[in-house]
């Protein structure tokens, strides 16, 4: 398959799960089997990015299974505008929503704190999702000290290793605007970082 998306964007990457013949409009059928590639290729991804974002397992499987639901309603249109490009960032921006509207829905974050839950295993009990566990612990556990923006893109980056246009697109900003935000956050997290370090030194 050529990585070339025919929009001059060819060197992005190449098409992603159930973007072969984006151009064409296809049956039923075919339609739901290249969700279902889409679903088992980036579960993994909504699942882990909705599970730093809520803080506990629960919550975090029921927000997949919304984002999945509403990803299936949108699949052929967004699908047909991707122009071959690859959904997850699509999916992430739906999932990103949905998350901003439960923790609108409460007065505040669930009680569980962050620095306290392991990198979360697939929801169905297969392989780890998160690489680095130790090291992805503590970067998460500060998390909680950043501005809601600069939290999640640093969990896209982190949590879910996307790149910069990635992150872009799945929180709707332009690249150089995604580049100057990670840029701030990881500064403000070394900040916070270090901080911490400073104080268990002093004690």
């Amino acid at each position: 398959m050529s990585a070339e998306s025919g929009n001059g964007r060819g060197s992005e990457v190449a098409p992603g799960p159930g973007l072969e013949r984006a151009g064409e409009d296809l049956s039923k059928p075919e339609l739901d089997r290249a969700f279902e590639e889409l679903y088992r290729a980036h579960l993994r991804d909504v699942y882990s990015y909705a599970y730093y974002r809520v803080g506990n397992h629960h919550d975090a499987e029921d927000l997949t299974e919304q984002a999945f639901l509403q990803a299936y309603r949108h699949f052929e249109r967004a699908r047909r505008e991707s122009n071959g490009r690859p959904l997850r960032p699509w999916l992430i921006r739906i999932a990103h929503n949905l998350a901003s509207n439960y923790h609108r829905d409460r007065a505040r974050r669930p009680e569980a704190a962050l620095d306290a839950v392991e990198p979360p295993s697939h929801p169905h009990g297969t392989e780890q999702i998160v690489e680095g566990r130790e090291e992805l612990r503590l970067v998460i556990s500060r998390l909680d000290g950043l501005p809601e923006e600069r939290r999640e893109a640093l969990i896209m980056r982190f949590a879910l290793d996307m790149s910069n246009t990635e992150i872009a697109r799945a929180m709707g900003k332009s690249d150089g605007a995604t580049k100057v935000l990670i840029h701030r956050a990881i500064r403000q997290l070394d900040e916070l970082m270090k901080t911490d370090s400073e104080g268990a030194d002093d004690g």
